[in-house]
């Protein structure tokens, strides 16, 4: 259910960024990735926090990154929680990206900006 809410609001398109239900990534078939800013979101629920699943998912995560994904884990409390808030700020992260290789290098300190 929590992913049903999540999917209702991602699907529509915000900020131009699409997003995929239940894409393949390698071997994995991740709950929500958004292909052109090479993001993926999983929901995770209690289950996550069980026997080797912690494990599992870091391996998960180590693969995506990997593979140019950065991953956001949200978890299934805060999706049913604040469903439009959570999806707000899964787009804000997704059309922000860590480094941003055409803008060039930082400047140096003393330079101006």
């Amino acid at each position: 259910m929590p992913e049903r809410l999540l999917w209702q609001r991602l699907r529509q398109r915000p900020n131009g960024l699409k997003f995929r239900r239940q894409h393949t990534v390698g071997c994995y078939i991740v709950d929500f990735c958004c292909v052109s800013a090479r993001f993926v979101v999983e929901v995770d629920g209690i289950a996550h926090d069980m026997a080797d699943r912690p494990h599992r998912d870091d391996e998960r995560t180590r693969f995506l990154n990997e593979n140019g994904f950065r991953v956001l884990r949200v978890s299934a409390r805060r999706v049913l929680a604040d469903a439009d808030g959570t999806a707000e700020a899964i787009v804000a992260r997704a059309a922000s990206p860590l480094h941003q290789p055409l803008a060039g290098p930082p400047p140096r300190a003393g330079e101006a900006i």
